[in-house]
């Protein structure tokens, strides 16, 4: 069913006029308003641009080239060192690839026979500070030059 405009000369012209008006208003408001919402609009779409892109560091210039590096004095074949430990006796060594720990053998019976020798005899030099207490002073209690003598309930300083 079509609707039907019951509308006569003086209510057209009424809707025209308000028409007109808020075409008008539309206008002046886009006169007053337009050039700052433009220019807001530019800078939202710049960052958004600058986000996009990925950053760029400015280039660092390149370091002079270094001299050629003299190659170190040789040492004696004697003095050479690798590390703090003395290099382990290959018998020792070899003691790590026989059996395995939970039978007695292997890593354990390794680390038994390691532990067995003296720290001086492992070190070259006393590593911390515990190492100087007592370093090179022998087995105590066996007839070194220990200050202590073997007792019952453990060692006892000999009193002199």
């Amino acid at each position: 069913m079509a609707r039907q405009l019951n509308m006569d000369t003086l209510q057209q012209d009424f809707w025209k006029e308000e028409y007109l008006k808020e075409l008008m208003l539309r206008f002046r408001w886009h006169q007053r308003y337009g050039a700052s919402v433009k220019a807001k609009q530019q800078q939202v779409r710049q960052r958004q641009q600058a986000a996009r892109e990925p950053l760029k560091l400015p280039a660092l210039p390149s370091p002079a080239p270094a001299p050629p590096a003299q190659p170190p004095p040789e040492e004696p074949a004697g003095a050479a060192q690798d590390g703090e430990m003395r290099p382990v006796a290959p018998e020792v060594r070899r003691l790590l690839y026989q059996g395995i720990s939970q039978d007695g053998e292997g890593r354990r019976r390794y680390l038994a026979r390691r532990t067995a020798r003296a720290p001086e005899e492992k070190y070259y030099t006393p590593v911390t500070s515990n190492f100087v207490y007592g370093w090179q002073m022998g087995e105590p209690g066996r007839g070194g030059q220990g200050p202590a003598r073997a007792h019952r309930g453990g060692f006892v300083l000999i009193v002199q």
